[in-house]
């Protein structure tokens, strides 16, 4: 347990349907304390989309905890690959063109934390005065980016930019990207849909963070978003990695 007890690891959780939408179909986990957490973006319309996402969140829920952190990575890949084959096979089932989720995941072990991900949906982490976003959008519009060498404006102005190239339940293949990082005391991990980050600019979201209470932080990510329009669903996680205080028991000398 030595190394598990080096960070204490805090969180909150919040969704809404938005402004416009009719239904809500993005799922989180949060479970601070098995060390995981998720956000998953269903598509497909009507309710496919709602069931894809919480298929994905439950079959997580659903793996076994304390196990190490490569070694349950390994498991959640394996895992999503299992969920994705099954949405497919769905969709066939109903006939349907596609029934798929978005998601990032986030697990944590001593004081390291991998980021697994597929679709638009986004982490960052806010340290040391800034923001960085650790994922990269699987979309048309980063694709245009790096492979036609265009800035973000020239390739936001292309057709269909926003489209996602990857997510569960969009092909029989799927392809997880992944990034492991090293955790510092302090650390603030946001896991979000796009109903966030559409709606939000990075400084905002920062500004919100920057107060380090995670569920006074969702609550104010929420509202940002609202503010903004709130055209999406709007979904994200708060997490929080802090220093564990080392005992400062001292006993009394009169007790010695």
């Amino acid at each position: 347990m030595g190394d598990e007890t080096q960070l204490r690891w805090t969180s909150a959780a919040r969704t809404d349907t938005g402004l416009v939408r009719s239904n809500n179909e993005d799922m989180v986990l949060n479970r601070p304390e098995r060390r995981m957490w998720a956000v998953a973006d269903g598509m497909g319309g009507h309710a496919y989309g709602e069931v894809a996402s919480r298929m994905t969140v439950e079959a997580l829920d659903a793996l076994p905890a304390g196990e190490p952190l490569q070694q349950a990575a390994a498991q959640a890949r394996v895992c999503l690959l299992g969920v994705n084959n099954t949405l497919v096979a769905e969709a066939v089932a109903r006939n349907v063109p596609v029934i798929g989720t978005t998601l990032v995941l986030l697990l944590a072990s001593g004081r390291s934390a991998t980021c697994i991900w597929a679709g638009d949906s986004r982490i960052y982490l806010c340290r040391g005065g800034s923001l960085h976003q650790l994922t990269r959008d699987h979309n048309q519009l980063e694709e245009l980016q790096s492979k036609n060498h265009l800035s973000r404006e020239e390739a936001q102005a292309w057709p269909g930019a926003n489209m996602i190239t990857r997510a569960l339940g969009a092909a029989t293949g799927l392809e997880l990207d992944e990034i492991q990082v090293q955790v510092c005391d302090g650390d603030i991990f946001l896991l979000c849909s796009d109903g966030l980050s559409n709606m939000v600019s990075a400084e905002a979201m920062f500004g919100a963070l920057t107060g380090g209470d995670c569920a006074q932080a969702a609550d104010a990510l929420i509202a940002l978003a609202l503010a903004g329009g709130g055209r999406d669903n709007v979904s994200m996680v708060v997490v929080r990695a802090d220093d564990v205080e080392p005992d400062q028991t001292v006993m009394n000398p009169s007790l010695a």
